[in-house]
């Protein structure tokens, strides 16, 4: 063994001790460190052809590295989706490292039998009937894939046809039917050669982001052979929901495939105030819900659920002859896209065990209770406006300027940003330049939502002159 690697071996304990120290100097520093900050492109090092040991790296990493990390895992990052990690989820993700899991055989380790328990309890979470399948997978963006890929082939079966095994060459393009699509969804359909032509936007209710059920039924009806229809519950700039139960109730009349796309609006069923948004989810014949946004967890994390195990099992199947037989081993390389998978489930179980139905639907109804709380307070604002109604933790707003465009908006976000104190993204909403606080965090609470308006406030005003002699310049052009 390398003389360093014996050292480090031995060393051990010493060297996770000072890695704990570095770690809770960022978790102590949470209420102060900035959550968003612009860190300049790093100059490259060459690789050394000696190294030098663990708490030589380590050392190294605190010193150059670790104050420019951004504060995305705390109270008032409100970019994206991004919650944090519980403490429970910390402590599973510090043991999936430690322990080193594939977890992908069915027998040969706990791991998997974990990650089937903690899809048990999902499936509970979420109210989902006992038939439909789960995994972990790396985030929505693979789950998506996943449902669609699912898709793909029970279309082909509808005509006459194996994709996993003859291709889908010759065979007319698989037609995705959706109103409002996360990126994702145009994303899997380039990656799986469907094609992001392919992608037949339906018209949404007024002034919604949700699908009209009627426009919906005449794409239906004029389509020739079976479709996926890519239904949302929760879209990322207003948490809109289509109506689940409908579109289910449309299965009755036409060929259709029905993805649900989860992502963190599957949480709503944790809450009586908005588990009824999830109606007829037990529709769908795939799911998307990412763990990594509203469950607290590490990166990276989210959970792929369908009714027809069969067809997945089709498309995924490893053929490899020292796996065994799928159905007297029914691991989980054969039903996701990956062989080799980090055993993502232990944060989740560890989350959900610590803190139950309960904990978890509280972090939910606080979230959107700060949520709900900075939509008024924008809306009361002589400086900005409200885009749409706060329906659950997404506020989407804009400046009242008229003149305002994406790239004064981005100007201003960097400046929110530089303030360190919140961080929020920009966003187009229906052809608006807008801003999105979305709040799913553990620890968020309304002090800082109060601080969120306070600097959206005061960077406004500073930057109001600049608006308006933009907007000069603009009219006299």
């Amino acid at each position: 063994m390398h003389a360093l690697l014996q050292h480090d071996k031995q060393n051990q304990k010493d060297i996770l001790h000072h890695t704990v120290a570095l770690a809770n100097e960022y978790l102590d520093a949470q209420d102060s460190f900035p959550p968003g900050r612009y860190i300049p492109d790093l100059v490259l090092e060459d690789l050394p052809e000696k190294g030098s040991s663990a708490r030589d790296a380590l050392e190294y990493f605190k010193n150059h590295y670790a104050a420019q990390i951004t504060n995305s895992a705390g109270p008032r990052y409100f970019g994206f989706v991004t919650g944090g990690s519980t403490p429970a989820a910390v402590a599973g993700d510090w043991l999936v490292s430690a322990y080193d899991q594939n977890a992908c055989g069915s027998n040969d380790s706990i791991a998997p039998q974990v990650e089937r328990q903690t899809i048990h309890f999902f499936k509970q979470l979420f109210g989902l009937e006992d038939i439909y399948f789960g995994s972990f997978v790396t985030g929505a963006t693979v789950s998506n894939q996943v449902g669609l890929a699912l898709g793909r082939q029970w279309i082909g079966e509808q005509l006459g046809k194996d994709f996993s095994v003859e291709g889908s060459y010759g065979v007319a393009p698989v037609k995705v039917l959706s109103s409002t699509p996360h990126s994702s969804i145009l994303k899997s359909m380039a990656i799986l050669g469907m094609g992001r032509n392919m992608l037949i936007k339906v018209a949404t209710l007024p002034d919604r982001e949700a699908v009209d059920i009627a426009a919906l039924e005449r794409e239906l009806q004029s389509a020739q052979g079976p479709v996926l229809v890519v239904a949302n519950a929760g879209t990322v700039n207003t948490v809109d929901f289509d109506d689940l139960e409908a579109i289910g109730k449309l299965k009755s009349k036409y060929t259709f495939w029905l993805h649900v796309d989860a992502a963190f609006g599957g949480f709503a069923a944790l809450s009586s105030r908005y588990a009824h948004l999830m109606k007829g989810i037990n529709y769908a014949d795939s799911i998307t819900i990412d763990a990594h946004k509203w469950l607290n967890v590490p990166y990276d994390a989210a959970m792929q659920f369908t009714r027809h195990k069969k067809i997945q099992l089709k498309v995924f199947q490893n053929s490899a002859a020292y796996l065994g037989d799928p159905e007297q081993s029914p691991d989980y390389f054969h039903y996701t896209p990956e062989n080799s998978r980090r055993w993502r489930a232990l944060p989740s179980w560890f989350t959900l065990k610590a803190y139950g139905r309960e904990g978890h639907r509280e972090i939910v109804e606080r979230n959107c209770d700060v949520a709900y709380s900075l939509g008024e307070k924008l809306k009361a604002s002589a400086d900005f406006r409200l885009l749409a109604p706060v329906r659950m933790n997404v506020v989407c707003f804009t400046l009242k300027n008229e003149s305002i465009t994406f790239d004064d908006i981005r100007e201003y976000l960097n400046a929110v940003r530089d303030d360190g104190h919140v961080f929020f993204t920009p966003t187009l909403y229906k052809g608006t330049p807008a801003i999105r606080a979305a709040i799913s965090n553990w620890q968020t609470e309304e002090a800082d939502g109060q601080l969120a308006f306070d600097v959206l406030t005061q960077v406004y005003h500073a930057k109001k002159q600049t608006f308006a002699t933009a907007s000069a310049h603009t009219q006299t052009v």
